[in-house]
């Protein structure tokens, strides 16, 4: 069986500079809708799930296994373990255990205005010790000092950072010269920026664990992170059942990220099946464009079958000419969203997650164009093949 040429199609791809915009116009809104939509996906599940670092242990409140912000421990509960426990990893004589306070406050540059009504202000704050550093290695103080203790300092994530318009060169000036934000409407001085990409602690701001105890007039912290060396999950769990009277729980920290991924699931499906949707309609949009398309061109689809070309040939050289039209938007989208969507911030709840455009997400969008291109051009395509050859070389005949 002799197939046409490619070079037939590509050529009649630009007879119709308006159906060509059409056609191209959709598929590049469909393949730049999936690969951000898969971006996003990716982006939150990855971000959640390497949150959490393997030998890692979370020890929070009982019945609060589900969410660190509501849990609560005595602020001894670190030490009394620390001191219980054989095995927890150490370096130097410094013992990998983090005591830290997760709050949820409204937080915003101090020249900003207050988003009244609007939780878009909200971000964590991360009450910590120098020891965080330890058990969290996805976090490294890029830029800038420590905050010290009593004098109103912070740190923020690199994410939270390019929120509040902080850059490098802004914590690199005089202590009085230092950006300057409200958490709950108490000015903080920023004295440095936190690297973790693709992490949690990305969005957040961190701030000396006294000092949030104080803002927030608590006595207690929310959970307590250990690293373990020689102990394991089960001489934990022990100790927590030793110690009623602290009312403890064990949460291994990967799992519980993985959990927390699960919860963020039907999130996951909605923006899926929203970018789904989307796509049909502009799949919609372009198959009534080559319907009338081919329709126009029915006295040529009998004349190439008139020469000796199969239906079958026709067909497939239908076919090649919507995929290439589709291409000719298809190709600018992937490389557009690679531009606009690549490294940026998005915020979810009070987090923010780095989008990344990978090989994943192109493949998906460029494979999303494809199946365009083909299910697009089909229906028209057989309808045409059903007209007589007789009828359909008089049906342009003047």
């Amino acid at each position: 069986m002799t197939f046409l040429p490619l070079h037939y199609a590509a050529r009649n791809i630009g007879r119709s500079p308006l159906r060509l915009l059409l056609t191209a116009g959709g598929g590049a809104l469909v393949v730049f809708l999936v690969v951000s939509a898969m971006a996003s996906v990716r982006a939150l599940d990855r971000g959640v799930r390497a949150s959490g670092t393997p030998g890692n242990v979370m020890i929070v409140g009982a019945g609060s296994e589900e969410s660190v912000e509501r849990s609560e421990i005595p602020a001894s509960a670190p030490g009394v373990l620390a001191a219980s426990i054989q095995g927890i990893r150490s370096l130097g004589g410094g013992r990998f255990i983090s005591p830290e306070l997760h709050v949820p406050l409204p937080l915003r540059r101090a020249d900003d205005p207050p988003l009244v009504g609007n939780s878009r202000d909200l971000a964590l704050v991360r009450g910590f010790e120098p020891s965080a550093f330890l058990v969290h290695p996805q976090a490294r103080l890029a830029v800038g000092n420590l905050p010290r203790a009593g004098q109103d300092e912070i740190i923020v994530g690199r994410a939270l950072a390019s929120r509040l318009r902080v850059a490098n060169a802004d914590i690199e000036g005089e202590a009085d010269q230092l950006p300057l934000v409200l958490i709950d409407d108490r000015p903080h001085r920023v004295t440095g920026i936190i690297d973790a990409p693709g992490v949690a602690i990305d969005g957040e701001a961190w701030m000396p664990l006294t000092d949030l105890l104080v803002l927030t007039k608590r006595q207690t912290i929310s959970m307590a992170v250990v690293s373990l060396d020689g102990a394991d999950l089960g001489d934990i769990e022990a100790f927590a059942a030793r110690r009623s009277d602290l009312e403890l729980a064990v949460i291994d920290e990967p799992a519980y990220y993985v959990q927390l991924a699960q919860f963020f699931r039907p999130v996951q499906i909605l923006i899926g099946v929203s970018a789904l949707v989307i796509a049909f309609g502009a799949m919609l949009g372009g198959l009534n464009a080559l319907d009338a398309a081919f329709a126009s061109r029915s006295r040529e689809i009998a004349m190439l079958q008139v020469l000796g070309f199969s239906r079958t040939a026709v067909i497939a050289s239908l076919v090649q000419e919507s995929i290439l039209a589709v291409a000719t938007g298809a190709l600018p989208a992937v490389v557009l969203a690679g531009f606009l969507l690549d490294d940026i911030g998005v915020r979810f709840s009070m987090g923010v997650f780095s989008l990344s455009v990978d090989a994943v997400c192109v493949a998906s969008g460029l494979g999303a164009g494809l199946l365009l291109g083909i299910v697009g051009s089909l229906p028209p395509a057989l309808r045409c093949m059903r007209a007589s050859i007789p009828g359909a070389l008089k049906s342009d005949l003047v």
